[in-house]
């Protein structure tokens, strides 16, 4: 590295948090549905956006799809800081573990929403029985929440309608991810048809179990709240202490991508940094678990 790499290499850290708050900006642009919708009413709701508003659209859009992309220019720019290619095999590696990472979230949020749809489901079916309505009548008059049924929402309101197996139906589409309360309407419907018990009844504690099993899952998870937001201030004290470094004119970047006991720091701070976030999740998943 020449005289002028400090120099350049401060100049080039300095752009560093235009370039962090430029890609957070949009990141909470694209995730704004109200910046959306808002987008949505001044270009018109039927005719899509044309001329460079139909480029920003693609890109846009590109990027809520493939948001684990945003590594590449990240370990881009370190490569072009750090003059070495590590940064850019490291990025290559971090976007398979990003993309799983969200997929997981979205997953997770899938089955939150399939959940909430099924103790929609219940409180619906409920109304209409208490409004007078026949069981079949009521499940297909709730059809505005047929989401919770799942793939099995023609098969399971086809047996409401003409007769058939309605818990069978029923029992079949709560195999599908956040749908387990399906099998609970399945029992009672099986059980008000068998031995002429209360429907209704039996909907509305299921529905009370259902909601307040969801009121225990927000409630744990605001008090996971704060070991989640330890772990992640633990991940970024390495890039903070990056950046002090820096700051203090070193060349924290050279010495680590470009000195034999750089780099082996750098292995052993990352199996380290890795093993301590997996140790931690592990143990914030298992309390979610239980």
């Amino acid at each position: 590295m020449t005289a002028e790499g400090p120099d350049t290499l401060r100049h080039a850290l300095s752009l560093v948090p235009a370039v962090c708050a430029g890609l957070a900006g949009g990141l909470a642009v694209l995730r704004d549905p109200g910046g959306r919708r808002a987008g949505a009413l001044f270009t018109g709701a039927g005719a899509g956006p044309r001329g460079p508003r139909a480029g920003w659209a693609g890109v846009r859009m590109c990027l809520e799809q493939r948001r684990e992309w945003l590594c590449a220019p990240v370990a881009a720019l370190l490569a072009v800081l750090g003059e070495s290619v590590l940064p850019l095999l490291a990025g290559a590696v971090a976007v398979p573990l990003v993309r799983r990472w969200m997929r997981r979230r979205v997953l997770r949020h899938e089955r939150e929403r399939a959940a909430d749809a099924v103790t929609a489901l219940c409180g619906a079916v409920v109304g209409e029985l208490r409004a007078g309505r026949e069981p079949g009548q009521a499940l297909i008059a709730a059809g505005h929440h047929a989401g919770a049924l799942g793939a099995a929402e023609s098969a399971v309101l086809a047996a409401a309608r003409f007769g058939g197996d309605v818990a069978g139906a029923l029992r079949q589409a709560s195999v599908g991810p956040g749908l387990d309360g399906l099998a609970g309407v399945a029992a009672c419907w099986r059980v008000a048809v068998d031995g002429g018990a209360g429907l209704a009844a039996g909907l509305a504690r299921l529905e009370g179990a259902l909601r307040a099993e969801r009121r225990r899952r927000e409630e744990l998870r605001a008090q996971l709240a704060g070991a989640w937001s330890t772990v992640v201030v633990l991940a970024l004290l390495p890039v903070a202490g990056l950046g002090l470094g820096a700051a203090l004119g070193a060349d924290p970047l050279g010495v680590l991508l470009h000195s034999p006991g750089g780099l082996a720091c750098l292995v052993a701070g990352g199996v380290l940094e890795a093993a301590g976030l997996l140790w931690a999740a592990r143990i914030v998943r298992t309390g979610e678990a239980e």
